[in-house]
């Protein structure tokens, strides 16, 4: 048991890491190049936009749901809505190009086209729920108006911020602006390191050491350990005895979605390689509705997510995201199953 428990995490350390890499390293790019005031311009909004935007971008990203993570903090520290980024926290590790050819390869167009459509579907749906969640301590940020002189330069990451609308400190008589409240906390910690460097802000050099030390030291020591514990909690569970078998032979009916949603909560599977585990229990006789089910709810979830999520937005959003999730990949295997 215990040879099959290192097997199960060394396989699912080997499949994340590339994948996490990505993660790391996209969320240093955020965090670093992309403006704060775009976030908020498209992704900050309450209406249909702001989701389908993050949700049709995460569809697209090759990403699988722990590599999704520090890029789903990101942006919510650039300023997304909530919404937005429980839509991209859902949307990119569901479906990505390698996930939809395997799966029209074994599983055909008819399910394939309805499982991205279903993904943006719960994307959109999680998303609106997650704008009426009101976060314990976030409050709108003032506007800046008697500033003039147009942009400012955000000493923290280089970005120009509109003084009316950012986020502002002073120091020693000097006011500083910054496009997010991540760039303003990085700032007032040590403040003398930044304080000189007036309208330039950093250089190239500065920025790509912060991308790395942003991606590769802040963020895992944010989520590290919680994606670590996450991954052997799947190993623990993959390395019981396989259950192809006993899935053919107890979960052929409607029975099958009390196996396949609580399975796909809590393991981890990528959307590219549950297509082929969803493809074998099929072949052994599990409902197809519930192979939807499947696909649908095991690349979003895993130990690793629901624990960084609870640290990030608290047990309130958790709680609403994995209700979400439920609901719609169960009506969407039903739907599918009926059709």
């Amino acid at each position: 048991m215990i040879q099959e428990f290192f097997s199960a995490f060394q396989h699912y350390m080997l499949e994340v890491i590339p994948y996490l890499f990505l993660g790391f390293l996209l969320s240093g790019v955020i965090h670093e190049f992309l403006p704060g005031d775009w976030v908020k311009k498209h992704l900050g909004g309450t209406g249909i936009k702001p989701l389908l935007y993050s949700t049709l971008s995460g569809t697209l990203l090759p990403i699988c749901c722990i590599g999704s993570l520090p890029v789903g903090v990101s942006m919510h520290k650039k300023g997304a809505r909530l919404g937005a980024v429980l839509a991209f926290l859902v949307a990119t590790p569901a479906t990505s190009f390698s996930a939809l050819i395997v799966c029209y390869a074994l599983l055909g167009l008819k399910f394939t086209v309805f499982l991205f459509f279903a993904v943006i579907v719960m994307g959109l749906v999680i998303g609106y729920i997650g704008n009426m969640i009101k976060l314990e301590g976030e409050k709108p940020v003032p506007g800046i108006c008697p500033y003039k002189g147009g942009l400012k330069t955000d000493p923290i990451c280089g970005m120009m911020v509109d003084p009316c609308k950012g986020i502002h400190a002073s120091k020693k008589g000097k006011d500083f602006f910054f496009c997010s409240r991540h760039c303003l906390v990085k700032f007032e910690q040590e403040p003398e390191k930044y304080m000189d460097k007036g309208e330039k802000g950093p250089g190239l050099k500065e920025r790509l050491v912060s991308i790395l030390k942003y991606a590769f030291v802040e963020m895992p020591k944010e989520m590290g350990l919680e994606i670590l514990i996450g991954l052997a909690l799947a190993a623990a569970v993959a390395s019981v005895a396989p259950l192809g078998k006993f899935i053919g032979n107890h979960f052929s009916g409607t029975l099958a979605y009390a196996f396949s949603l609580p399975f796909g909560l809590v393991m981890y599977i990528c959307s590219t390689a549950s297509v082929p585990l969803v493809d074998a229990f099929l072949a052994q006789g599990m409902n197809v509705g519930a192979g939807m089910t499947l696909l649908m709810a095991g690349p979003v979830t895993s130990m690793g997510t629901i624990l960084v999520l609870k640290k990030e937005f608290g047990y309130k959003v958790l709680v609403i995201y994995l209700l979400v999730i439920c609901v719609v990949s169960l009506g969407m295997g039903l739907l599918y199953s009926a059709l």
